[in-house]
């Protein structure tokens, strides 16, 4: 996972934070998301709940792993999850906000 910095297109503030999850990398989207959420939050990611309480890990994981025409070039999914607002796009950014 890569932090966006403010130079990016995105960047953190206050009200949301976004990140670069790489998509060909060997972290799992499900673990990039809750340490986003963590960090976002100020929490330690082990105090979060199972992200699988939000959201279907696995079909989440599946929605955006790396297909045999290449990697998805559409596509957002947008859930709750730690009293937070979490969007994933198929670009590989997560953003946080508040919910």
């Amino acid at each position: 996972m890569t932090e966006i910095t403010p130079q990016s297109p995105s960047a953190s503030t206050d009200d949301h934070y976004a990140v670069q999850y790489d998509r060909l990398g060997d972290e799992p989207l499900s673990v990039a998301i809750a340490d986003a959420v963590a960090t976002f939050c100020g929490d330690d990611v082990i105090e979060l709940e199972p992200l699988h309480y939000a959201i279907n890990a696995d079909a989440l994981e599946r929605l955006f792993e790396p297909r045999a025409d290449g990697l998805r070039s559409g596509g957002t999914v947008t859930f709750e999850y730690h009293d937070c607002i979490v969007t994933v796009e198929s670009t590989g950014e997560i953003r946080v906000s508040s919910a």
